[in-house]
């Protein structure tokens, strides 16, 4: 079936997409090489589709299905969609995602390349020509505005034949295979449509419930995700998956999707309001008890769900402080330990059946159990000083480090003000220190783990971060010793040796130090735990989730990871390559809104005006990545590839990467 006919057939009702797809998902990317190769009559895939009645067909979206049979598409939504948004200049009525990809994307009649807008790059420039223009006026008009233009005369008749050439890619026929039949109900169909796209990620049990859900409420999907959005803006990233994992909690008492099937669609919509406003206030309370304020240092996120449900069992609210803060004690243990690190259904259930199985009435009943499941894998909650011995920012006590610097009234060194405050001055956002400096340390002869040990760390405002450089223990503790008395210890800093501050007795600091920090620990989760910790604002008007600052993702998250961007830059700089913009802010060029920060970035290019926009991003999730994407970069996830792509794309280097002067890792 031709291309034209296919986008036909789904303005028509007759060709739709069934409600358990995932939404769009492609990036800029992959929309160019799919019509490079359409372009030069590559290949580009069969279609699978589900022959179905149309009175059974959960469908996508609000456009009315043809009466008797339609077409589910199972394989190939990302490139009909793509092909929709090209040749229509609109997404299709079923598409959820983000029409970006598919915007803007140009061709040139003299390089026969796509790239996407660049005004720097493109304006002005009548070889660049908008490929969706050519698609919806047609080779003829196209070429009227050509023959205008003086400078392209010469040309004129290749130039014709390279827009019939994407003209005639609405011409273009798709195979389509079949699958039909009384016997192909939806689990049968999903499992065929699991099997086909086997390279890519599966159809989970939350997405066939969130499925059903839509096909008695459509709009199911864009109200959680208007949730979902809110609290992005927040700072805490959540998914849909997530989300629906509370709802089932919170309406159902379950962790089973499966528990889902008898909930009506008025049961569901209040429980996704209901949900909403329980899952507002437990990360209000986690925010404003412990300091845990944003996603990176949230941690133990799939206690939510479980302490959505115990806040609904008793309405909504919290009897006492000493309940309030013996629930948040778990919070903090299950994050500590891991708790919902592995099997998460199983071990969620489990914490569940032992809420629903206390004694509702009675206010330690029901926390009795939890923390009791608790000990039972872990014996001992007591933390030690070798809890703190881990290294890097992906350690789990890195989360617990932040939260005693915020609820222990640890004071900034150079101002002496509190850290637990919401500093929104531009110098005074809290940032990562190493109180013996990294180079210190590695002059010394030490690695990586030892320079990066948990016990190194301490938060400070960016401004005195940025004043303390950095300097030697020995030269800058007795200063801010005596500009604010009592600062320095109120991070734990063992300050009654000052032979510690020595880089040669580092080892002799970390155990001070850890031995103090778990003390601190114990400390404050004990008097946690019996309800003696005061509050340190008004939780009633200090709301969290409704706060100003926008969270931007993205960004260096640990010292391994920044050495790693060091080399690879000065890899690029002895090959006569500029070097890339470290942590580079991504910015929308209409409103000045940030959108991420990448970890590595040649914003005009590796080699400026003539090559695409490319960036480096390591553990990064897909938000980061999309929005790298949807502004014109080429993204690597590894070193290793962006390499690559350099020596083969441009450099032009066939031999094999020389790892002996700057290793990738």
């Amino acid at each position: 079936m031709q291309i034209q006919t296919i986008l036909d057939q789904i303005d028509l009702g007759a060709m739709a997409l069934p409600e358990f797809q995932r939404g769009y998902v492609w990036n800029r990317e992959q929309v160019r090489g799919l019509m490079y190769s359409l372009y030069r009559k590559h290949p580009v895939g069969s279609l699978l589709v589900w022959v179905t009645q149309t009175e059974n067909a959960e469908a996508r979206g609000d456009q009315p299905l043809q009466l008797g049979s339609v077409k589910l598409l199972l394989d190939g939504q990302q490139r009909i969609s793509s092909l929709y948004g090209l040749i229509r200049g609109r997404p299709p009525k079923f598409f959820d995602g983000d029409a970006k990809a598919f915007t803007g994307l140009h061709f040139n009649i003299k390089d026969e390349v796509f790239e996407f807008y660049l005004p720097t790059k493109m304006k002005g420039d009548p070889c660049w020509l908008d490929v969706t223009e050519v698609l919806k006026e047609g080779a003829g008009k196209t070429m009227q505005k050509l023959l205008q233009i003086p400078d392209l005369q010469a040309n004129i008749p290749q130039y014709l034949n390279r827009i019939n050439a994407i003209e005639n890619i609405k011409t273009i026929d798709l195979h389509i295979e079949e699958v039909s039949g009384a016997d192909k109900t939806v689990d049968v169909v999903v499992d065929i449509f699991n099997r086909v796209n086997s390279g890519g990620t599966k159809l989970s049990k939350g997405d066939l419930t969130l499925a059903r859900i839509c096909a008695q409420w459509p709009d199911a999907r864009d109200e959680m995700k208007k949730r979902l959005a809110k609290w992005r803006k927040a700072g805490y990233e959540f998914s849909l998956d997530w989300l629906l994992r509370c709802i089932n909690a919170v309406v159902t008492g379950e962790a089973l999707f499966t528990a889902m099937k008898d909930v009506s669609t008025s049961e569901f919509k209040d429980g996704l309001a209901l949900t909403e406003s329980i899952i507002d206030r437990v990360l209000n309370l986690i925010a404003s008890r412990l300091g845990l304020d944003h996603d990176r240092v949230l941690g133990s996120r799939f206690a939510i769900p479980l302490m959505a449900r115990y806040l609904h069992q008793r309405g909504g609210k919290l009897k006492s402080q000493a309940e309030r803060d013996r629930l948040l004690y778990w919070y903090v243990h299950t994050l500590l330990w891991g708790r919902y690190s592995g099997s998460t259904e199983s071990v969620l259930n489990k914490d569940l059946e032992a809420i629903e199985a206390a004694n509702s009435e009675s206010e330690n009943g029901a926390l009795d159990s939890l923390i009791g499941n608790l000990r039972d894998n872990r014996g001992d909650l007591k933390l030690n000083e070798q809890d703190f011995s881990g290294s890097s920012k992906g350690n789990r006590f890195y989360p617990l480090l932040y939260m005693m610097t915020r609820v222990c009234h640890a004071r900034d060194w150079g101002t002496g003000d509190e850290l637990s405050n919401h500093l929104l001055g531009h110098l005074s956002s809290l940032q990562i220190h190493h109180f013996f400096p990294k180079a210190l340390l590695y002059k010394a002869g030490l690695g990586k783990r030892e320079v990066n040990a948990i016990a190194n760390f301490t938060f400070l405002t960016q401004e005195t971060n940025l004043e303390v450089t950095d300097r030697d223990p020995i030269e800058y503790v007795p200063e801010y010793q005596k500009r604010t008395p009592g600062s320095i210890e109120s991070h734990w800093i063992p300050v009654g040796k000052k032979k510690l501050f020595e880089a040669k007795n580092y080892a002799d600091f970390l155990d001070a130090r850890r031995q103090l920090l778990a003390e601190a620990a114990n400390e404050f989760l004990k008097k946690l735990y019996h309800g003696d910790v005061p509050d340190p604002v008004d939780l009633d008007t200090t709301d969290f989730v409704r706060r100003a600052a926008e969270y931007v993702p993205g960004g260096i998250d640990s010292d391994e990871e920044e050495e790693r961007l060091l080399r690879c830059n000065r890899w690029c700089l002895r090959n006569g390559l500029p070097q890339g913009a470290m942590a580079y802010e991504l910015i929308e060029a209409e409103t000045g809104e940030q959108l991420a920060f990448l970890d590595l970035a040649w914003p005009d290019g590796l080699q400026p005006g003539l090559s695409d926009p490319v960036c480096v991003l390591i553990d990064e999730d897909k938000t980061v990545e999309d929005a790298a994407s949807l502004a014109g970069f080429r993204t690597f996830s590894s070193i290793r590839a962006f390499r690559k792509y350099v020596k083969e794309e441009i450099l032009h280097d066939s031999q094999p990467d020389d790892e002996t002067q700057e290793p990738l890792e």
